[in-house]
């Protein structure tokens, strides 16, 4: 009898900073290496060591790249990680993008605070460094999706297609003949950019995420709400801001927006694209035409149809233009990025609507406004929100219940155990119910730090 130590260290008992690790007789497997966000008691535990010997971790599987899924990634090499980090081409290019991106910010960050002296450490230090992020894409090894690849003797994995995101897999892990599967983020059936995700056949022990665990989708035309707010922007003279998650978000928009011009719904109003991560992002669609079902020419028609920014120079420039505009920019729970440049100096004005389009966190300044805050603050200093707050749920990209339910539909077995993560709890709870009156099966919702031991 073979037992399996499998460590909850993030996205368990909350959405954030997902990093699933398992000790077997031969290797220790890392399953993402995310970091924390929202909750100022999740960031603060992005600061301190894992409980574990990173040093042993023989390799790192990476679902996707989201920063939730990768953004631990250097500080593991700080500590002493000198493994492989796997996943696919895309995943891997995303990844990087995402790195590199996330620790500009977090050197501009820590700049910034010690100029202005708002940081309650002194110095304040990035968490981590450019060169931090370049040292980890050299432990980057990319692996192709459907086929199997041994770590060991007794040990093999494969990356399954799962919408969500460019790149996105869940992960099947045989151990010892018996099949982990790590659902990563589910994505949606009907995405308007990527394929439908692919389904297990077979898990002995799943680990599911549970991120929309409690409701459906709205059926609501993100069309038709975008029509109507961008007339509306025309009509006050105003901004319409957009923080948008730069992968796939993003591009999701830029194609909404393009079929709504190409089709004559909407004025020729203009629209600006900031978020230098998110124009690297298009060179991934660009690069991987078969991981999505956008045709090239209509990549290259939407392209030529917005602004693309690339300098700060042009973000002020944005920002003076008086003419009613439409801005997406980063990032899509308004935590960093080149949207808070337009938020400090728009939010406190009538004309300006705020429109939210995915998923908020508890403790970002996104679920701040969706929970109609009257004050917001950037760069330790208040700002009045006057601003008219939207919100469009249905573009999310994870799947809702339903979506989820469909997806462990075609598993052949009864697993063991299904664990519950990537939540919050009201979700977990009520996709749990769901599961067991469902299909009868054993659903558990570990926390943060939990040990299950598990004996094959």
């Amino acid at each position: 009898m073979k037992k399996i130590k499998v460590h909850f260290l993030g996205a368990a008992g909350t959405v954030t900073g997902s990093k699933f690790l398992l000790e077997t007789p031969e290797q220790t497997i890392l399953i993402d290496c995310g970091m924390f966000q929202g909750l100022k008691e999740l960031r603060e535990k992005n600061w301190e060591y894992l409980p574990v010997d990173v040093s042993k971790i023989d390799v790192v599987l990476l679902t996707h790249g989201h920063l939730d899924h990768t953004g631990y990634l250097p500080r593991l090499v700080k500590q002493g990680f000198r493994g492989k980090i796997v996943g696919t081409a895309p995943t891997l290019e995303i990844a990087k993008i995402i790195l590199l991106d996330s620790a500009k910010i977090h050197e501009e960050e820590a700049e910034k605070a010690n100029e202005e002296g708002y940081s309650k450490h002194s110095p304040a230090e990035p968490f981590y460094t450019v060169e931090d992020a370049e040292v980890t894409l050299g432990f980057f090894q990319k692996e192709e999706k459907d086929s199997w690849n041994r770590l060991s003797e007794n040990i093999q994995y494969r990356f399954q297609y799962n919408g969500h995101i460019i790149g996105a897999t869940f992960i099947e892990l045989d151990l010892f003949g018996k099949i982990f599967v790590f659902s990563g983020d589910v994505g949606r059936e009907n995405d308007l950019l990527l394929f439908p995700p692919k389904r297990p056949q077979w898990a002995d022990y799943l680990f599911m995420e549970s991120t929309y665990g409690h409701k459906l989708h709205p059926t609501e035309s993100v069309s038709e709400k975008l029509v109507e707010l961008i007339n509306r922007t025309i009509h006050n003279r105003g901004n319409l801001i957009i923080p948008s998650f730069a992968v796939e978000r993003l591009q999701t928009l830029m194609f909404l927006l393009w079929k709504l011009y190409d089709k004559n719904r909407i004025p020729n109003i203009p629209i600006f694209i900031d978020s230098p991560m998110g124009n690297n992002v298009l060179s991934v669609f660009q690069k991987f035409p078969d991981w999505h079902k956008l045709p090239m020419k209509d990549f290259n028609a939407m392209n030529s149809r917005m602004n693309i920014i690339t300098s700060y120079k042009e973000t002020w420039e944005t920002i003076d233009n008086p003419q009613p505009k439409v801005v997406i920019a980063g990032s899509g729970m308004v935590t960093g990025g080149r949207v808070l440049t337009y938020l400090k100096q728009l939010i406190d004005k009538t004309n300006t609507t705020v429109l939210l389009v995915g998923y908020q966190a508890e403790g970002t300044r996104g679920r701040q406004l969706l929970e109609e805050t009257h004050e917001i603050k950037f760069f330790g200093k208040y700002y009045e929100v006057k601003a008219t707050v939207d919100h469009i749920e249905s573009l999310s990209a994870h799947a809702d219940q339903q979506g989820l339910l469909n997806w462990t539909s075609n598993i052949k077995n009864i697993p063991e155990e299904t664990f519950l993560i990537h939540g919050e709890p009201s979700a977990q709870h009520a996709l749990r119910v769901k599961l067991k009156d469902t299909y009868a099966w054993r659903v558990s919702v570990p926390k943060l730090y939990d040990i299950k031991e598990i004996y094959i």
